[in-house]
């Protein structure tokens, strides 16, 4: 024993030297754990923790709690070369040991009590015997003393080590559910089936195909479409409308697009380019105010004596479109009262926000969250008895960042800021891309042409007055229906932890109509002939006359309605992915996007069989398939046909 925590003590110094990661995804970390408590014991706790403690979201309390569990089962199925094994995959290797002792213990090799052979670790194999077997013959601990999470790592996340990030001593909760017993969780940044891209075959309306047209994968196509939704969304604030829930909200959307490094989530860049001559010619305005105000300031200040008979020159409001991200919550409070309640905030890390927040000036999360209702902002200087407020707010974000990167600026599902964002994961690039097949285009250029078009374009919205999206009936029934269904279905998966995102998405896919119904007004040479625009009913008669039209009711084209209400099932599962990055709160049982995603895969009339079959291949297990349909058969999302094994999934208006 004293041997092998010798060599432990050398592995955690080698590791900690090097910085390396050596259990990244759910299932090392496991590993990891089984194999230094097998044959060191309690002896090999503070090890771990610190072999752990290298995670960007170590959690000391559920790591402790992971090794005690794995202290209590002691299956002997995993041995200290298993360390060994983790730490080589990363290139880590502890200095050589000294020449064992001639009364050192002796064993076959992989059980406890046999010396490391600190000589060559190409014998690590003999301790590292589960991670050659296939996922089948991992064993499995007993229930009671594992979370559901540790019980099924042999078959969740099968990646290798150091190419995950699902990152040791996050919390995992236990479960409590009877139901949920037989479920596992999935833990990894890379869902085992790709999450949905968009239809890349809709017909939008200009310029949102020319935009996406420039993006080199379908990923990349989505997240411009997202981007330039949200850009193009702020710009026009609150000037577009639509009724929902008792009040009336505009298209200011706050996306998050998630990737991993180099994973060509920087075409964000691009689309800030749409908005930046709105920016320029605000700040040019604002400038030629504040040269005048010098001017004003400085004949003022020559008056001499007469200055108390004269009133001072007030400062010009400091106007801004595009507001930096690296800011304090007074400073972001100001920008946004000087821009009249607008603003979009664009940054392409997402840590430049998160630290701001942290910061001890920061804290303006809360900013975020009134922003996306639309509600008043205010704050009160006791220095100089300034009180300042704005009645609405219209702050748009698009932020983009790592999966690392998410927690702090969200650390948990309760935050608010979680169901507000629109996320959208962007998968890893696994082959080189050419970077040579856009005929020399400077896309730079292209989108700052378009952003000059875009400013013209937004010159008409602001002359025609307001606009409000209408929906017919038929047209909210079909919205009302997908989103109850998709509301019970959260609820299965998540319980209560996905219900606010599922509430607040539907007001974000409702923004979005509002963008598509306005380019598509924006077609016709004459705003006031568009097909889609009605005077709205409380113009008076006189003014219809005269052609005095200031208010309009808006319609949006059945095709474009569908487009956009498609996107919710991907925004959705793309959402429940992100919600795996966040520890758990009470909720005893969380789903992601691969088994929430089983369902849809099915066709819309099956067999219980072909349903398992589904599962097996995405990395689910029967029971854990079963317990599911369990549920959607007691709640109404499927129904038995013949009470033999086949089932079916009702239509989406619930006919």
């Amino acid at each position: 024993m004293t041997n092998i925590l010798s060599d432990l003590r050398r592995l955690t110094e080698a590791v900690h030297a090097a910085g390396a990661d050596i259990a990244p995804t759910y299932r090392e970390y496991v590993q990891l754990a089984f194999a230094i408590a097998t044959d060191c014991g309690e002896a090999g706790r503070s090890d771990f923790l610190m072999l752990c403690s290298l995670s960007a979201k170590y959690d000391v309390h559920a790591a402790n709690k992971l090794f005690s569990n794995a202290l209590k089962t002691n299956n002997n199925s995993v041995h200290i070369g298993t360390a060994f094994h983790l730490a080589e995959l990363c290139n880590v290797r502890p200095r050589p040991a000294e020449k064992p002792r001639q009364d050192a213990p002796t064993g076959t090799l992989g059980t406890p009590g046999a010396p490391y052979p600190a000589a060559s670790h190409t014998h690590a194999h003999g301790y590292y015997n589960k991670a050659e077997m296939p996922a089948e013959e991992f064993p499995e601990a007993p229930a009671a003393s594992l979370p559901a999470e540790a019980a099924d790592a042999g078959t969740a996340n099968s990646g290798t080590a150091c190419s995950g990030t699902t990152y040791p001593g996050t919390t995992y909760p236990e479960a409590a559910d009877p139901e949920a017993a037989d479920e596992e969780t999935c833990r990894g940044s890379e869902p085992l089936t790709p999450l949905p891209c968009f239809d890349n075959r809709t017909l939008w309306p200009a310029p949102l195909n020319e935009i996406t047209a420039h993006g080199t994968t379908r990923a990349q196509q989505d997240i411009m479409l997202l981007g330039a939704v949200t850009v193009l969304g702020a710009s026009m604030n609150s000037h577009v409308r639509c009724a929902y829930g008792g009040k009336m909200i505009s298209p200011s959307l706050q996306t998050f697009i998630v990737a991993l490094p180099a994973s060509g989530k920087g075409v964000l860049s691009l689309v800030r380019l749409l908005v930046e001559p709105i920016h320029d010619e605000i700040r040019l305005h604002t400038a030629e105010a504040m040269k005048q105000y010098r001017k004003e300031k400085g004949a003022y200040d020559s008056l001499g004596k007469e200055r108390s008979q004269a009133t001072p020159p007030a400062l010009p409001p400091d106007r801004m479109f595009l507001i930096s991200g690296n800011n304090t919550g007074t400073g972001i409070l100001q920008n946004i009262m000087d821009s009249e309640g607008i603003g979009l905030i664009c940054e392409s890390e997402a840590d430049t926000i998160s630290t701001a927040i942290g910061s001890e000036h920061g804290h303006w999360s809360d900013t975020m969250r009134k922003a996306f209702d639309h509600d008043r902002l205010s704050y009160n200087r006791r220095t100089d008895r300034e009180y300042r407020e704005v009645k609405r707010s219209y702050l748009s974000v698009l932020l983009s960042g790592t999966p690392a990167q998410v927690k702090p600026l969200i650390p948990t599902a309760e935050n608010g800021l979680f169901s507000r964002q629109l996320f959208y994961y962007m998968p890893a690039i696994h082959k080189w891309q050419n970077q040579f097949d856009r005929q020399d285009t400077d896309l730079e250029t292209v989108f700052t042409g378009l952003g000059m078009q875009w400013r013209e374009q937004l010159k008409r919205i602001t002359a025609g007055g307001l606009f409000t999206l209408r929906l017919t009936p038929e047209q909210k029934e079909l919205f009302n229906n997908l989103f109850a269904n998709l509301f019970i279905r959260s609820h299965l998966a998540n319980g209560s932890e996905m219900a606010s995102s599922v509430a607040r998405l539907a007001i974000n896919i409702c923004r979005i109509m509002q963008v598509v119904a306005m380019l598509r007004v924006l077609e016709s040479d004459d705003i006031a002939r568009s097909p889609h625009l009605t005077p709205d009913k409380d113009i008076s008669g006189d003014n219809l006359k005269d052609g005095i039209i200031t208010r309009w009711d808006m319609t949006i084209l059945p095709a474009d309605f569908n487009s956009v209400l498609e996107l919710t099932e991907s925004l959705y599962r793309h959402a429940t992915h992100i919600l795996s990055f966040l520890p758990g709160t009470e909720i005893s049982r969380r789903s992601n996007a691969d088994r929430d995603a089983l369902l849809q895969s099915m066709e819309r009339e099956f067999t219980r069989s072909a349903f398992l079959l589904q599962a097996e291949a995405t990395g689910i297990k029967p029971g854990t398939a079963s317990t599911w349909l369990k549920r959607l058969v007691k709640h109404g999302m499927i129904e038995s046909v013949d009470g033999k094994g086949t089932y079916r999934k009702p239509l989406p208006n619930g006919m």
